[in-house]
């Protein structure tokens, strides 16, 4: 008797991309946090007897208030970063934190938020949001990173290039699949070059040619593929029939350090070749006008607080320097600001004086023994700075932007790294995208890490990216990891 063939049904992908699986944790934080504050008001009130539609609809500005609080407490807790996210213990413990400095706040605005009197109340709904976020956040870190929500990549090019995208996301910090905190699973690594062809890359097979790929596209179910050749203009005309090709039957194609800076929020300056539009932004955006006035103005208000705080600061400082290292209270030195001109960058001093007579310029050490005692505390609570307020009021630097270099490391450093002096094409400034991201580092490795970062702010630079930086700020402060 024939076998009856059941015909192949091929369902929707289910994998998300980084922006989708971003919009969901937060739809899913805010509806559980809505539902906790509901269902603590309804349990423990006389809101059930008028009903949850009223609830709901007659009291928009309780549920807006708790929205507009949880999205920059959980940026400041990182809750939202997807590497993190799919670490169970990170994400919640982060998310519990975040949890409760919400409702904790929550409590005490006025006007916009329930009358939450009763200990009662205010204790069940930390409670119920405690519970519904970590279970949701518990349930995201297993569920959502298993292979059938994870966009499918397949990777033409496997050299240079595609061996560093493969390390730049298996450094994501998830058990089994090292991609899966990304969204984002290598399926397959493709090239023109027959010696490659058959080897295996970081755990990731090479599947052929470029002539293989549209089939092998629609074989392994791939989301997108990912042109990793640093030189795109010595592309074969095979492989680019191919990659149309993909695009033609709604494949979306991306290339690699496209990919990087969308989900590492970093421009990998090693695999850009001359591509210059994929490090500077070559045209003005609409709102560039409008974001410039608003800096500067922001500019002349931090720096005017930022001397306020100063005037407090600084007799203690003098001090404390007067008894554990005497000396000037301040220091002074060469700095590479916007254009590549020179400026003096103005710090509390936090060394010996004449530092670096004998060694000239050096970088600092983890535990340099330069460094003072109440040097070493300001350092690593960032403190030390707080005096640049005065050049960002003299317009040398600003509130936001890439941190300043030495003239003598930016020499050597603009010989060995790509684009390195791209970094001058804005204003330096007191905090920045690397400093929240990656933090002090003293190697040439380092500093080209560092330039990764600067440049995506450079290229990205606006009032979302300029008020996240904000917000990271004061955890990098309170961390102490200053150095």
């Amino acid at each position: 008797m024939p076998t009856r063939l059941i015909p192949r049904i091929k369902l929707p992908s289910l994998g998300l991309g980084a922006s989708e699986r971003r919009l969901l944790l937060a739809i899913m934080d805010v509806a559980c946090l809505w539902l906790a504050l509901a269902l603590a008001i309804i349990w423990r009130t006389d809101w059930d007897r008028i009903g949850a539609g009223h609830l709901f609809w007659g009291n928009p500005s309780w549920f807006v208030t708790l929205l507009l609080l949880w999205l920059p407490v959980g940026t400041l807790l990182d809750i939202f970063n997807l590497a993190l996210a799919a670490s169970t213990s990170h994400s919640v413990i982060a998310c519990g934190a975040a949890t409760l400095l919400t409702v904790l706040i929550y409590q005490f605005i006025p006007y916009f938020t329930p009358p939450l009197g009763p200990r009662g109340v205010i204790f069940t709904f930390g409670a119920l949001a405690l519970l519904l976020v970590c279970a949701w956040r518990a349930t995201y870190a297993l569920l959502f990173v298993q292979p059938s929500f994870q966009q499918r990549a397949l990777v033409l090019g496997a050299g240079a290039s595609g061996r560093a995208l493969a390390t730049l996301l298996g450094h994501v910090p998830a058990s089994g699949n090292p991609f899966r905190g990304t969204g984002y699973q290598i399926v397959g690594f493709l090239d023109d070059d027959p010696a490659k062809q058959g080897t295996v890359v970081d755990g990731i097979s090479v599947l052929g040619g470029s002539d293989r790929l549209p089939v092998l596209a629609a074989e392994l179910g791939a989301d997108e593929v990912v042109l990793a050749i640093t030189h795109r203009h010595t592309m074969l005309e095979g492989a680019f029939e191919a990659i149309l090709a993909c695009r033609e039957r709604g494949i979306r194609v991306t290339t690699m350090p496209s990919l990087c800076e969308r989900l590492l929020g970093r421009i990998p300056v090693d695999h850009v070749g001359r591509d210059l539009q994929a490090v500077l932004p070559l045209e003005k955006g609409p709102t560039e006008r409008l974001f410039t006035a608003a800096k500067w103005a922001a500019d002349r208000i931090a720096g005017v607080v930022g001397l306020l705080a100063l005037a407090v600061l600084a007799p203690l400082v003098a001090l404390a320097n007067a008894i554990s290292s005497p000396g000037p209270l301040f220091f002074r030195q060469s700095r590479v600001g916007k254009g590549g001109r020179l400026f003096d960058v103005i710090k509390f001093r936090t060394m010996t004086p004449d530092a670096e007579r004998l060694t000239g310029a050096v970088w600092c050490a983890a535990a340099d023994p330069r460094i003072t005692p109440v040097g070493r505390l300001l350092r690593k609570t960032r403190l030390d700075e707080l005096p640049q307020c005065l050049n960002i009021l003299r317009g040398e630097m600003s509130l936001i932007g890439p941190r300043p270099e030495r003239p003598e490391f930016v020499a050597q450093l603009a010989e060995q790294i790509p684009f390195y002096r791209a970094r001058h094409a804005v204003l330096p400034g007191l905090t920045g995208w690397a400093q929240v991201r990656y933090g002090y580092g003293d190697s040439v490795d380092d500093a080209r890490i560092k330039l990764e970062h600067d440049l995506y702010y450079v290229k990205h630079a606006g009032f979302y990216l300029d008020l996240l930086i904000l917000l990271k700020t004061p955890a990098i402060m309170f961390s102490l990891r200053g150095q």
